[in-house]
C-alpha cells in the first residue's frame, strides 16, 4: 500500500506542474523526474567545484 502525503503549493506552482506533466503521467512521476534530474544536476556542480578548487597530487603510474 502507498503512502499519500501532501504537499502545499501556490496556484501557480500547480498550474506550473500542470504544464509540465504529460497525458496520463501522474504528479508523482513527474515529481520523482524532477528529484532526479535535480540529483544529477547537484552531483555534476559538485564534481565541477572539485574540480576547479580541488589540489590534486599526480599519482605514480
Amino acid at each position: 500500500m502507498l503512502a499519500t502525503k501532501r504537499v502545499a503549493v501556490t496556484e501557480s506552482v500547480w498550474a506550473e506542474l500542470s504544464d509540465l506533466k504529460g497525458p496520463g503521467e501522474t504528479f508523482s512521476q513527474l515529481l520523482a523526474e524532477m528529484i532526479e534530474r535535480e540529483k544529477k544536476a547537484r552531483l555534476i556542480d559538485h564534481l565541477k567545484k572539485i574540480a576547479d578548487e580541488g589540489d590534486f597530487v599526480e599519482l605514480p603510474l
